[in-house]
C-alpha cells in the first residue's frame, strides 16, 4: 500500500496527524500519512513518538520502507504498546535529530559539487558522514576542500526540489552522480534537490530531506582523507570547523 509521504514536500513539519492503518505481524506500524522519513539512500530513518488520544507515548526508534518506497512502516521500541488500525494519532519527529540529518544530507550535495567525480558509496549521520568517490587519489587537500565547502555554505543558497519525468533524467544523465546506482524508474516521475537559483550550483535525483538553504548547514569540515582501493577515496564529512583553525 502507499503512505502519504508528508515528509517530501514539508521537511520542516515536526508534528503532524494519522490514522492507523495496520499493524504487522513484527509490530511495525502503518499510517495513512507521515512526516517521518525511512531509511533509503544513505539517510538513517527517522526517530520520534506516536501519541495516543489519552496522552500516551509510544517510541518509534525507527522507520523503514516495507513492500515499495511508499510503504513507510514505524518499527516502535522494544515494550512499546501499539495502537490499533483506525485510531488517530499525532506524529512527533525526534526534530533535533532529524534536522541534523537533514544539515548533513546538504553537506554531503555540497562536498558533490567540490568533489565531481563518481559516487561509489555515501552515508548520512548525525555526528559524521561519508561519500566515497572513483578517484585514483584526493586531488584535494582536506583543507582545500573543507574551504570550497564553507564558501559554498557561506553563499546561503537556496536548496529546493523539484520533479522531472525519467524521460527528461534519460536525456540529462550526467545528473545522477552515482556510479552504481540508478533512481527508481517506473512512477514516471523523479525527484531532483536542487541547490542555487534555478539549480545552478547543483542539480541531482534524491529522495532525501534536507534543509531549505546551505547557510543552514553551518560549519562543517573535512575530517579524513582515507584510500579504500586503488581508485577510491573516502572524504568524511564532519560538523564545525577544521581543527586547528
Amino acid at each position: 500500500m502507499a503512505t502519504e509521504t508528508v515528509f517530501r514536500e514539508e521537511p520542516y513539519l515536526a508534528e503532524a496527524t494519522a490514522s492507523v492503518v495496520d499493524i504487522g505481524k513484527d509490530g511495525t506500524i502503518r499510517l495513512d500519512r507521515t512526516i517521518f522519513y525511512a531509511t533509503s539512500g544513505g539517510q538513517p530513518g527517522d526517530t520520534g513518538w506516536l501519541v495516543r488520544a489519552d496522552g500516551s507515548r509510544i517510541a518509534i526508534a525507527g522507520t523503514v520502507t516495507g513492500e515499495g518506497k511508499d510503504d513507510i512502516l514505524h518499527v516502535s521500541a522494544a515494550g512499546e504498546s501499539c495502537p490499533v488500525a483506525g485510531e488517530t494519532v499525532k506524529l512527533e519527529l525526534d526534530w533535533e535529530r532529524r534536522l541534523r540529518l537533514m544539515r548533513m544530507h546538504t553537506a554531503c550535495h555540497l562536498l558533490t559539487v567540490v568533489c565531481a567525480y563518481p559516487i561509489t558509496g555515501a552515508s548520512v549521520g548525525e555526528e559524521e558522514s561519508r561519500i566515497d568517490f572513483d578517484i585514483p587519489d584526493a586531488a584535494l587537500t582536506k583543507e582545500e576542500a573543507t574551504a570550497r565547502l564553507m564558501e559554498l555554505v557561506a553563499a546561503d543558497h537556496p536548496v529546493f526540489t523539484r520533479w522531472i519525468t525519467e524521460a527528461e533524467l534519460g536525456a540529462n544523465p550526467d545528473l545522477v552522480k552515482s556510479k552504481n546506482v540508478r533512481p527508481p524508474a517506473g512512477t514516471g516521475r523523479i525527484r531532483l534537490v536542487c541547490i542555487g537559483e534555478g539549480g545552478s550550483v547543483d542539480s541531482q535525483p534524491c529522495g532525501g530531506t534536507h534543509v531549505r538553504s546551505t547557510g543552514e548547514v553551518g560549519a562543517i569540515h573535512i575530517g579524513k582523507i582515507e584510500k579504500k582501493g586503488r581508485e577510491n577515496r573516502r572524504f568524511r564529512i564532519r560538523f564545525g570547523p577544521l581543527p586547528g583553525r
